[in-house]
């Protein structure tokens, strides 16, 4: 009996909400298994023109050119410190696509880890990338693409546009091993939610089983679907085709007021509401001025002049005025009321922050 009120309240909730446009099921959910992989490298960036490493402050440039140079048969002398302003050693990582096959060329970043300058016009030898496990996945070298330049002069000056000791490589990479994957393992295929919510999950599970069959999908969560997958290996690529290519309504996001503290930036969603209340919000101005005097002692006197200062401390309270809140009032309304004080973006996370102490703001304020 409880268990058919319940799927009859679930059948009765989109029809409650608002109606939000339908999204395809690939851009609301990720197939567990299907990810990319991390790889990482280190190498040398060559050709430089004079804007390498400075070998007395990293000595493992040295260190990596005498075993390159050794793996060739050439042996540079342990009394030679060579002074190599044309070489930079760099971290080369990149990210490796799922089912990315031996032979494939992905793109490479190159960063530079010493005191090079700039790695415009440089070039990066063979270098292998690794991935967590500590295997060779790709094989990096190339031509440095380099947004970024400098410029300095005999007397110190200096102008530097953009970041020019990082550069990318594109296909600067090649493919060298396939990447373990796994989809329906055990029969079973898992659609993870980029953002959880139970209505979402109910929503999708819904969808996959009036397209494929009752009991076809499971909500494991909010944040998981577990999907049947066919039993003939061959049909399950088909099969996610179909499945992502599906139509979703999602549920509504919960209410959120995001605020960047470095920047002032504030972003309200759409279902911010508030309880009734009224805000004064004004603005206080203290300026303080100092006035240097001289004190000269009358002519054949035997005092000193001196320089006596003279503070001057003005405090201003500009006008403030109230406003009120009612219930329930749109994030339209807010935002008119707010600007109808004149509140700057500062003033503006002062009076979230109030409201959400006083209990009258309807949303979870986010601050990062």
């Amino acid at each position: 009996m409880y268990t058919r009120l319940i799927t009859a309240l679930l059948l009765m909730l989109p029809l409650a909400l608002p109606v939000q446009a339908a999204q395809r099921v690939k851009d609301l959910v990720d197939v567990a298994g299907v990810r990319d992989n991390q790889l990482i490298g280190y190498g040398l960036v060559v050709g430089l023109s004079g804007t390498g490493d400075q070998t007395t402050q990293a000595p493992f440039t040295v260190q990596s050119i005498r075993n390159m140079l050794s793996r060739f048969g050439i042996r540079v002398p342990d009394d030679v410190n060579p002074q190599l302003k044309n070489v930079a050693a760099v971290t080369i990582h990149a990210n490796l696509p799922p089912f990315a096959k031996p032979g494939q060329r992905i793109d490479i970043t190159v960063s530079s880890i010493g005191n090079a300058s700039s790695l415009r016009g440089g070039s990066l030898i063979m270098a292998p990338l690794l991935g967590a496990d500590g295997q060779v996945y790709a094989m990096a070298q190339g031509s440095m693409l380099v947004g970024g330049m400098s410029a300095s002069g005999q007397d110190g000056s200096r102008v530097t546009v953009n970041i020019p000791s990082a550069g990318r490589i594109p296909g600067g990479a090649t493919v060298e091993r396939a990447a373990p994957s796994e989809i329906a393992g055990n029969g079973m295929i898992f659609l993870n939610l980029k953002q959880s919510d139970f209505t979402t999950a109910t929503r999708l599970t819904q969808a996959i089983n009036s397209q494929f069959g009752e009991e076809t999908a499971v909500a494991v969560d909010g944040s998981s679907v577990r999907v049947l997958a066919p039993q003939d290996p061959n049909q399950r690529v088909s099969f996610l085709s179909l499945l992502e290519n599906l139509t979703v309504t999602p549920g509504e996001q919960s209410a959120r007021v995001v605020v960047n503290s470095r920047t002032g930036t504030i972003v309200m969603g759409g279902n911010v509401r508030t309880l009734p209340a009224a805000v004064s919000h004004g603005s206080l101005m203290v300026t303080i001025s100092e006035n240097l005097q001289v004190s000269q002692p009358a002519p054949f006197g035997r005092g000193e002049t001196v320089i006596t200062p003279r503070s001057e401390v003005e405090v201003t309270e500009g006008g403030s005025r109230m406003f009120k809140l009612d219930t329930g009032i749109t994030l339209d309304e807010l935002v008119r009321a707010i600007n109808s004080v004149g509140a700057a973006p500062s003033d503006l996370v002062a009076i979230l922050e109030a409201l959400s102490q006083a209990g009258a703001l309807r949303a979870e304020l986010i601050v990062i």
